[in-house]
């Protein structure tokens, strides 16, 4: 296994907005599930070869053109400029503060890099802006954090962190799309030869009594070791197999590669716990979030912003519940569960009555990117190579599910304890469904 790279800080900067946002738009509401989410990040990163496109730019290009189009694009995104009022308020200031914007070089070969932090968890948190990898901190006033990596070869990784108050996942891709779009326009002689995405739509919520929840307490360093994280990838035709498989044993139709793949994950995790728990079974919940934004009565188009997601909770009580047909019904079964739902109001109440229901049944949390451009944002030097969440401080099982950067599969990220991923990286039944980049 690889050392660490050394990380150089070379310049840091606030990115304002180029035109001020219009005074009656200096309050921004949290909604309900905003205040829900709370304090985490959405620490997420881009990596860039020096292909041709990259090359014809120096690393001062790159940052000036990445600078000149965030400033133009949080014109539209005004909220993320801002700042909270107080620690624990539930409206933004939309004071064009700013973001956080950092360079740094890193002595290591892209390539390099990235490989060793498919397995190694704690490699990518030194590429995020002011540890923007876990919890928000009274200190920390920027809701969106910005760090532009230099390798030695000419490539970059665009590290980008966003605060979970102001947006979900939808929302980050969305920006994301938006400030590339703006960037590669910056490239060409003719500006209005890229069409931009449409604006971001934000809703005006109502003043809320709540207040966010202190996230000021020291993490657990010692929990946080416990668990690490992995990287494997599910090429389509093998998840073609999965779903047949699936299929096959049971009375399912038309499952999806995301349903068959999360049950898979899920399913492999619970046996792993089980084997180092002396084959005792221990009842679990699975979380699985999901964007409400077209499960709403009224829908809402996907170009809006802010948390639009609730979770199901797919319980799994004994271990002949584990089998991948019972486990792939139980996510449908769910999901026909969360269509017409009255109100963000709604969702939040459902959110905080099923969270009171939980006792000492294990948790595993699945995410899905999946559909999300994120292997398409291109800001004139060509799509990324790869995008990886940061997930070491999270401490906590789960899953994470993106599309491969060609399109030909899912990358699943899992995050166990050291014991259970012991068991479940060697899983044959998993690994026959799957190709894991070994360092």
């Amino acid at each position: 296994m690889m050392g660490k790279q050394l990380h150089t800080i070379i310049s840091r900067e606030i990115i304002k907005p180029s035109n001020p946002t219009p005074s009656n738009l200096n309050t921004y509401n949290l909604s309900e599930i905003d205040i829900i989410a709370g304090k985490a990040y959405l620490p997420l990163v881009f990596f860039y070869p020096n292909n041709l496109n990259c090359s014809l730019l120096t690393a001062q290009e790159k940052a000036r053109v990445l600078k000149k189009s965030l400033s133009q694009t949080l014109t539209r995104y005004y909220p993320f400029a801002g700042r909270l009022s107080t620690h624990l308020a539930p409206y933004i200031d939309c004071n064009d503060e700013g973001v956080v914007f950092l360079e740094a070089t890193i002595d290591s070969e892209l390539d390099a890099f990235k490989l060793i932090s498919e397995h190694d968890e704690n490699h990518l948190d030194a590429s995020f802006a002011d540890d923007m990898v876990c919890y928000n901190s009274p200190h920390n006033v920027s809701l969106v954090g910005v760090q532009l990596n230099h390798f030695v070869c000419g490539g970059v990784a665009l590290a980008v962190s966003m605060s979970h108050i102001i947006g979900d996942s939808c929302t980050l891709a969305s920006f994301m799309t938006h400030w590339a779009s703006v960037a590669a326009d910056y490239g060409l002689v003719d500006h209005k030869s890229v069409l931009l995405p449409l604006n971001p739509f934000f809703i005006h919520s109502p003043r809320s009594n709540s207040i966010l929840p202190d996230s000021s307490a020291v993490i657990n360093q010692d929990l946080i070791s416990n668990y690490v994280m992995r990287t494997f990838v599910f090429p389509n035709s093998k998840l073609s197999d999965l779903k047949n498989k699936v299929v096959a044993a049971g009375s399912i139709n038309n499952p999806t590669r995301v349903e068959v793949l999360t049950s898979l994950l899920h399913k492999t995790a619970l046996l792993a716990a089980a084997t180092n728990n002396s084959g005792c079974f221990k009842p679990s919940y699975l979380f699985i979030m999901v964007d409400i934004r077209n499960k709403l009565v009224e829908k809402l188009p996907q170009n809006t912003a802010g948390n639009f997601a609730s979770f199901m909770m797919v319980p799994t009580r004994d271990k002949s519940e584990t089998s991948l047909s019972m486990l792939v019904g139980e996510i449908k079964k769910h999901k026909l569960q969360m269509e017409g739902v009255q109100s963000v109001k709604h969702a939040a109440e459902n959110l905080i009555s099923s969270m009171s229901k939980l006792g000492n049944e294990a948790l595993y949390a699945c995410t899905s990117s999946c559909g999300f451009p994120f292997n398409k944002v291109d800001f004139g030097w060509g799509k990324p190579v790869a995008t990886a969440f940061a997930l070491r401080s999270a401490g906590k099982n789960g899953f994470v599910l993106m599309d491969t950067p060609e399109d030909d599969g899912i990358q699943a990220q899992v995050i166990l304890e050291k014991q259970d991923m012991e068991v479940f990286e060697n899983d044959m039944e998993m690994l026959s469904f799957c190709q894991m980049n070994n360092v």
